[in-house]
């Protein structure tokens, strides 16, 4: 649901490739060209999927499925997957063509060096040519090469190259359904930058976006590209990093993001909540604000804004203080106490610049 409206599903590239597969496969043992094909999904779901052409080349069959997914903002919405297949095999191969990436790094569940075809897509293909060899009793298998249209292209906008898939789009899909629920894929594609990270580093560095990397490089010598940026999934991350197990958590950030966390908010984003002039404003008072000053505070527009009217009450260092203490905190409590993590707070207009301890151990394992 999305602010009372149900929203459509649609289905991913694997269901795409599947599909594609199978229409070039009826046309190889019953030479009829299908407008649309059934086909069953890893939980048993049955969905019919359009297909948009089925070409004989005579040394191949190559079938096309366009993707869909409904109402999520997927960006491989509306790319052609298409499949061509060759008889006669001694044994079966799936295997990637244009537009489908290639891995280059480890840490990814797929071996350097194959296409960016996930394990799930790769078994719904074998059971597929399967059931339909035995049910023709053909002897022989096939090879399946999976292509997308304009993939590399798209590709630019995922991130594929991030995680080492150079070269295109991955054929991904775990129910074979997109769900329209964008948050959710983000937060996976994240994690499988961290995994990629995390295959080559004991230490990770994380921010929330690219605010401060001026800062951050100037102050500490650190280049925020090189860490992973997780947007305002501080909550989900910190959690993952825990099922991980790194030796230790850099986070480095802007404080219009991470005095939230002081909250206790673990979603960053406005839509689930804000609450820094509330924290701002109650710390001020803590230490001694009058009202015409806390009613500054939440009359900011910004917390740039809120920084400087600290700095003009001498409010600025216990009120941080406070906050960094509270930050910190509520970050070793997610992750169980259990890994050790540094934290640097940022501000743009007076560069104010906060960190979780004098000595900032972690920051050796990311200078440039």
């Amino acid at each position: 649901m999305n602010k009372g409206q149900v929203l459509k599903k649609g289905y991913t590239t694997g269901t795409c490739a599947l599909s594609a597969c199978k229409a070039a496969l009826i046309y190889f043992f019953e030479k009829i060209k299908k407008e649309s094909v059934e086909v069953k999904l890893p939980k048993g779901d049955i969905l019919n999927i359009p297909v948009k052409s089925v070409i004989d080349y005579g040394d191949y069959i190559e079938s096309t499925v366009v993707k869909e997914s409904g109402d999520d903002p997927d960006v491989t919405n509306g790319i052609e997957i298409v499949v061509q297949i060759y008889a006669g095999q001694d044994e079966l191969i799936i295997d990637g063509g244009y537009g489908v990436g290639r891995v280059t790094k480890e840490g990814l569940k797929i071996p350097v060096g194959q296409a960016a075809i996930n394990q799930v897509p790769r078994d719904m293909i074998k059971n597929q040519v399967e059931t339909i060899c035995t049910e023709y009793k053909y002897n022989k298998s096939f090879k399946v090469i999976i292509n997308a249209k304009n993939g590399e292209e798209i590709a630019k906008k995922t991130f594929n190259e991030r995680l080492g898939i150079i070269g295109g789009i991955s054929i991904l899909g775990t129910t074979g359904i997109v769900e329209p629920m964008s948050e959710k894929a983000l937060v996976e594609s994240i994690k499988k930058e961290i995994d990629v990270y995390l295959a080559g580093n004991d230490y990770i560095l994380i921010t929330p976006g690219n605010y401060g990397k001026e800062a951050a490089y100037n102050h500490f010598g650190i280049d925020l590209e090189k860490g992973v940026k997780i947007s305002n999934f501080i909550g989900e991350i910190l959690d993952y990093l825990l099922y991980k197990n790194p030796k230790g958590i850099l986070l480095i950030g802007h404080a219009g993001k991470l005095s939230k966390v002081a909250g206790g908010i673990m979603n960053t984003h406005s839509s689930y909540a804000d609450c820094r002039h509330e924290i701002f404003a109650s710390y001020a008072a803590l230490y001694g604000a009058r009202q015409k000053v806390i009613e500054e505070i939440f009359n900011a527009a910004t917390t740039d804004e809120i920084d400087y009217i600290l700095i003009k009450n001498n409010l600025h260092e216990k009120v941080w203080q406070k906050i960094m203490g509270n930050v910190v905190e509520n970050i070793n409590r997610r992750l169980d106490n259990k890994i050790k993590c540094e934290v640097i707070i940022f501000t743009n207009k007076m560069q104010t610049i906060k960190q979780s301890s004098k000595d900032l151990e972690l920051i050796k394992y990311f200078k440039d």
